[in-house]
Protein backbone atom coordinates (compact mmCIF):
# COMPACT_ATOMS: atom_id res chain seq x y z
CA UNK A 1 0.00 0.00 0.00
CA UNK A 2 1.25 3.47 -0.92
CA UNK A 3 -0.12 6.70 0.56
CA UNK A 4 0.13 9.98 -1.30
CA UNK A 5 -0.68 13.46 0.00
CA UNK A 6 -0.37 16.52 -2.23
CA UNK A 7 0.27 20.06 -1.00
CA UNK A 8 1.39 23.43 -2.28
CA UNK A 9 -1.58 24.41 -4.38
CA UNK A 10 -3.13 27.85 -4.20
CA UNK A 11 -4.28 30.92 -6.08
CA UNK A 12 -1.68 32.88 -8.02
CA UNK A 13 -1.45 35.47 -10.75
CA UNK A 14 -0.35 34.62 -14.26
CA UNK A 15 3.43 34.61 -14.52
CA UNK A 16 4.01 33.46 -10.96
CA UNK A 17 5.44 30.14 -9.83
CA UNK A 18 4.32 27.34 -7.54
CA UNK A 19 5.96 24.17 -6.32
CA UNK A 20 3.69 21.28 -5.55
CA UNK A 21 4.77 18.53 -3.20
CA UNK A 22 3.54 14.98 -2.83
CA UNK A 23 4.40 13.24 0.41
CA UNK A 24 4.77 9.49 -0.16
CA UNK A 25 4.75 6.67 2.36
CA UNK A 26 4.09 2.97 2.47
CA UNK A 27 5.79 0.30 0.45
CA UNK A 28 9.36 0.37 -0.77
CA UNK A 29 9.21 2.73 -3.69
CA UNK A 30 12.26 1.83 -5.76
CA UNK A 31 10.07 -0.12 -8.17
CA UNK A 32 7.46 2.61 -8.54
CA UNK A 33 7.00 5.26 -11.16
CA UNK A 34 5.62 8.54 -9.84
CA UNK A 35 3.44 10.78 -11.96
CA UNK A 36 1.67 14.13 -11.79
CA UNK A 37 -1.71 14.50 -13.46
CA UNK A 38 -4.17 17.36 -13.62
CA UNK A 39 -7.87 17.83 -14.25
CA UNK A 40 -8.88 21.27 -15.53
CA UNK A 41 -12.33 22.65 -14.66
CA UNK A 42 -15.11 21.04 -16.64
CA UNK A 43 -13.01 18.09 -17.75
CA UNK A 44 -13.16 14.52 -16.54
CA UNK A 45 -10.05 12.81 -17.83
CA UNK A 46 -6.77 13.23 -16.04
CA UNK A 47 -4.07 14.82 -18.16
CA UNK A 48 -0.53 13.57 -17.77
CA UNK A 49 1.84 16.34 -16.71
CA UNK A 50 5.13 14.75 -15.71
CA UNK A 51 6.57 11.44 -14.60
CA UNK A 52 9.70 10.11 -12.97
CA UNK A 53 10.57 6.47 -13.37
CA UNK A 54 12.48 3.92 -11.34
CA UNK A 55 15.94 5.09 -12.34
CA UNK A 56 15.15 8.79 -12.01
CA UNK A 57 14.47 9.55 -15.64
CA UNK A 58 11.92 12.31 -16.06
CA UNK A 59 9.33 13.04 -18.70
CA UNK A 60 7.37 16.25 -19.08
CA UNK A 61 4.37 16.74 -21.34
CA UNK A 62 5.54 18.41 -24.56
CA UNK A 63 3.42 21.52 -24.07
CA UNK A 64 4.79 22.08 -20.57
CA UNK A 65 8.49 21.32 -20.98
CA UNK A 66 9.59 24.94 -20.99
CA UNK A 67 7.77 25.76 -17.73
CA UNK A 68 7.35 22.64 -15.58
CA UNK A 69 9.82 20.23 -14.02
CA UNK A 70 9.52 17.14 -11.86
CA UNK A 71 11.86 15.86 -9.20
CA UNK A 72 11.95 13.60 -6.19
CA UNK A 73 14.23 13.08 -3.25
CA UNK A 74 16.55 10.08 -3.39
CA UNK A 75 14.33 7.94 -1.18
CA UNK A 76 11.22 8.90 -3.15
CA UNK A 77 9.49 10.11 -0.01
CA UNK A 78 8.61 13.41 -1.63
CA UNK A 79 7.71 14.17 -5.21
CA UNK A 80 7.82 17.74 -6.52
CA UNK A 81 6.35 19.62 -9.43
CA UNK A 82 7.92 23.00 -10.11
CA UNK A 83 5.62 25.19 -12.19
CA UNK A 84 6.95 28.47 -13.55
CA UNK A 85 5.33 31.24 -15.56
CA UNK A 86 1.90 29.90 -14.74
CA UNK A 87 -0.97 30.60 -17.12
CA UNK A 88 -4.74 30.62 -16.55
CA UNK A 89 -5.00 27.40 -18.56
CA UNK A 90 -2.87 25.69 -15.90
CA UNK A 91 -5.80 26.01 -13.51
CA UNK A 92 -6.66 22.48 -12.42
CA UNK A 93 -6.66 20.00 -9.61
CA UNK A 94 -3.23 18.37 -9.57
CA UNK A 95 -2.83 14.77 -8.46
CA UNK A 96 0.16 12.58 -7.83
CA UNK A 97 0.02 8.89 -8.52
CA UNK A 98 2.21 5.81 -8.10
CA UNK A 99 2.43 2.45 -9.76
CA UNK A 100 4.90 -0.39 -10.05
CA UNK A 101 6.47 -0.10 -13.47
CA UNK A 102 9.26 -1.55 -15.61
CA UNK A 103 12.50 0.37 -15.98
CA UNK A 104 12.47 3.37 -18.34
CA UNK A 105 8.72 3.31 -18.80
CA UNK A 106 7.74 6.51 -17.04
CA UNK A 107 7.16 8.29 -20.33
CA UNK A 108 4.21 6.00 -21.02
CA UNK A 109 2.38 7.25 -17.98
CA UNK A 110 1.68 10.73 -19.28
CA UNK A 111 0.07 9.49 -22.47
CA UNK A 112 -3.70 9.98 -22.89
CA UNK A 113 -5.63 7.44 -20.90
CA UNK A 114 -2.60 6.17 -19.04
CA UNK A 115 -4.01 7.42 -15.76
CA UNK A 116 -6.31 4.40 -15.82
CA UNK A 117 -3.32 2.16 -15.11
CA UNK A 118 -2.26 3.92 -11.93
CA UNK A 119 -2.41 1.96 -8.68
CA UNK A 120 -2.40 4.68 -6.04
CA UNK A 121 -3.63 8.26 -5.97
CA UNK A 122 -3.53 11.27 -3.74
CA UNK A 123 -6.62 13.40 -3.21
CA UNK A 124 -5.32 16.33 -5.21
CA UNK A 125 -4.43 19.97 -4.67
CA UNK A 126 -6.08 22.88 -6.44
CA UNK A 127 -4.08 25.36 -8.48
CA UNK A 128 -5.92 28.47 -9.63
CA UNK A 129 -4.22 30.95 -11.94
CA UNK A 130 -5.85 34.29 -12.66
CA UNK A 131 -4.97 36.66 -15.48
Amino acid sequence: QVYLVESGGGSVQAGESLRLSCSISGSTLNTYCLTWYRVPPGQEEREGVAAIDTDGRTTIADSLQDRFSISADAAKTTLYLQMNNLKPEDTAIYYCAAKICPARSGFLLIRPGAYNTQQYWGKGTLVSVSS
